[in-house]
């Protein structure tokens, strides 16, 4: 990952852990998405990406969510050591984990390392 992904990486995690200690859960999970389509390509960040999804869903007792984001931290890391990943996926149980999804631009200019603003 290059500097400056991994740099918007650590801030989403950041963010997310932040809200997490004070119980915002599905503010802290938005970050969470975020850095899971940051980090996804790569085996580390995708499942820290994944363990904190999962500390949230058993913060929040939810047994579906668990079992999901257990999962998708055995399954994400597979797929990110072989260069399989369905890229754009938020890494969230409430779609299929081999679901692609569009990139948001801001997250997508951090990952091919360029300024959209002056392209």
């Amino acid at each position: 990952m290059h500097p400056r992904q991994e740099e918007a990486f650590e801030k989403e995690l950041t963010s997310a852990q932040a809200l997490m200690r004070r119980s915002e859960h599905d503010q802290a999970l938005r970050h969470l998405e975020r850095a899971h389509v940051l980090g996804q390509r790569h085996v580390v960040p995708h499942v820290r990406s994944h363990w904190l999804m999962l500390v949230v869903a058993v913060r929040r007792g939810e047994p579906a969510a668990m079992l999901g984001q257990a999962a998708r931290i055995v399954l994400g890391a597979v797929g990110s050591l072989v260069g399989s990943v369905p890229t754009g996926n938020t890494g969230g149980t409430d779609i299929s984990m081999f679901k692609r999804l569009p990139i948001e631009p801001e997250l997508l200019e951090i990952m091919e390392d360029r300024d959209v603003r002056h392209s």
